[in-house]
């Protein structure tokens, strides 16, 4: 038999950050064997108009399957269906608040339900400031459940020099998490003696 591909499915929604999503897209399809999976809600196509210039269908050329918000009937929204992974980039508080309750009510929400019930790895990169009790609960409901909250934060010890160093640092991050293997990374060796020094 054949090997199927490792299947990852990418879910834009309308939160700010549309370029995690893009940029986790461009990754996977320069890498052998993923096969990837898209889903783009109404609200992330007028994200990606403001924030990037782009078009739906710009997007949709990055990735291998192409899924619509409203095809709840969808491949990928039965556990029958093999799926090693999904990303939510960006996870809005609406997309967040649906998948803590379970309220599968478009193809985004019901395939992270999906992942969740069938104990796959299911990443969420929320995006919002500041988080209100009500964010805060459903972060702690979805991880509970197995899912990993993933804020899209920068980290500032590679030295970035500029916004698309820190977008493709945070996207080594979730490629990490999904078990893909990543050379790309830039990684954490520790600090060098004369900075502890100055440390201590």
């Amino acid at each position: 038999m054949t090997e199927r591909p490792r299947r990852i499915v990418v879910a834009l929604t309308g939160a700010t950050g549309a370029t995690y999503g893009v940029q986790l897209l461009k990754r996977l399809h320069a890498t052998p064997g993923i096969e990837s999976h898209l889903i783009i809600s109404d609200a992330a196509t007028l994200t990606l108009h403001q924030e990037l210039g782009l078009q739906r269908r710009d997007v949709e050329a990055l990735a291998h399957v192409v899924h619509r918000n409203r095809d709840i009937g969808a491949s990928i929204a039965s556990g029958s269906y093999q799926v090693d992974g999904m990303v939510v980039a960006p996870c809005s508080m609406k997309t967040l608040a649906a998948v803590a309750h379970g309220f599968s009510d478009n193809l985004v929400t019901r395939a992270a339900d999906v992942i969740l019930k069938e104990r796959r790895r299911l990443v969420l990169m929320v995006r919002e400031t500041p988080f209100n009790l009500a964010h805060l609960r459903n972060m702690t409901s979805v991880t509970e459940m197995g899912g990993i909250i993933f804020p899209p934060l920068p980290s500032f010890y590679h030295r970035p020099a500029s916004i698309a160093d820190m977008v493709e640092h945070t996207v080594d991050r979730v490629v990490d998490l999904l078990g893909i293997e990543n050379t790309h990374a830039a990684r954490w060796g520790g600090m060098k003696a004369e900075q502890n020094d100055v440390a201590g």
